[in-house]
């Protein structure tokens, strides 16, 4: 039995016993496709079949590309990961904030994680209001010693300075320009475009509970948008553009984008050169850090580790979306993946996946 036969004899085992709804997994070895597959439904009331086109929403994936799209600005010389933001977002600058830098927001340390108050569902769709919000905002430590997972704001705030940098637009023409467009994506968008009516799996959290605001108001994702694998089912969230959090995508897309980052690319397309992979993976210190911080961040990736590798080295980054979608490339195996799902429980079913390839 073949690698593909195998695994998609396991993704039609869990998705017949309800482990798993609907799932893609595509995987790609030194450039070239090795892995293809799909399995289950979109969802449990039409029961469409997913193939390899179906798109899935991805949450926090999208962070991975956004980060990719920044270390080719940087890379081409557009600025430096110590630019202070200011310098290219002059209204940023206010109450404090003039100093915090590129490096900062792709590591979740200028200290603007919790997003802005009195917003609703138009709001938060807004580009150009969530941006003015902010710019705005106070930090809520002194950028640079502390790292919080910036859940929603990381999108605006690295995606903002993309776009002004480039001169576009939109974040979404950029998207298209840098990266789709270059390796031929039909499926990855962070933003739906209205004219595309690819099926798209819905979402469903069996177990999900209503979150309950803080005391003290400060949130990074805001109670009022829970439960939230629900927010990505509303059309309006589908075609909004938040860069940190609204990607939908399919595994094909998700891969192929991670092949092309790895050295020597995918089909002649080599989205960064190693050199500035090796910079963008390097495991990120906060020299004046209070107290404990995360230590597997590089610069927008999440880096992971090779647990057979004696020395703890990371060789994987990419980054994860809530409820398990995931994009990654391990530098070492020269493996790049992309998996999605719409069925958000708690099994290891991309780690079983991964074993699979590697045995």
């Amino acid at each position: 039995m073949s690698l593909q036969q195998r695994i998609q004899s396991f993704l039609d085992e869990r998705t017949a016993a309800g482990i798993e709804c609907g799932v893609q997994f595509v995987a790609y070895r030194d450039g070239q496709l090795i892995v293809d597959v799909a399995s289950g439904v979109t969802d449990p009331v039409t029961k469409q079949p997913v193939t390899g086109d179906t798109l899935f929403p991805v949450f926090s994936v999208s962070k991975g590309i956004t980060s990719t799209l920044v270390h080719q600005i940087v890379e081409r010389g557009g600025l430096t990961y110590d630019t202070p933001i200011a310098k290219v977002w002059p209204e940023f600058a206010a109450n404090g904030k003039e100093d915090i830098t590129l490096r900062q927001a792709l590591t979740h340390s200028s200290g603007l994680p919790h997003m802005p108050s009195g917003i609703g569902f138009a709001e938060l769709c807004d580009w150009n209001y969530m941006c003015r919000a902010l710019a705005a905002q106070t930090p809520s430590w002194k950028p640079g010693t502390r790292i919080e997972y910036h859940a929603m704001t990381f999108g605006w705030i690295v995606g903002e300075v993309a776009r002004r940098v480039t001169s576009h637009a939109t974040f979404e023409s950029l998207l298209e320009e840098k990266i789709s467009r270059p390796l031929g994506l039909t499926g990855l968008y962070i933003g739906l475009p209205a004219e595309v009516k690819t099926p798209i799996a819905i979402l469903e959290e069996p177990n999900a509970t209503e979150p309950v605001a803080p005391l003290n108001g400060l949130e990074s994702v805001p109670a009022w948008m829970g439960p939230l694998y629900a927010i990505m089912n509303r059309d309006d969230l589908r075609h909004a553009c938040l860069p940190a959090s609204s990607g939908i995508m399919n595994a094909r897309s998700l891969a192929r984008h991670y092949a092309a980052v790895l050295p020597g690319g995918i089909d002649g397309v080599e989205l960064l050169p190693p050199s500035r992979v090796k910079l963008a993976t390097e495991p990120q210190r906060l020299e004046h850090a209070e107290g404990d911080y995360e230590k597997d961040w590089g610069l927008g990736y999440k880096l992971s580790a090779n647990p057979a590798d004696p020395h703890n080295r990371f060789t994987e980054f990419g980054h994860g979306g809530y409820g398990g979608a995931k994009g990654f490339a391990d530098i070492e195996s020269r493996l790049a993946i992309g998996f999605t799902k719409n069925l958000y429980t708690n099994q290891d079913t991309l780690a079983q996946l991964v074993a699979l390839l590697k045995e």
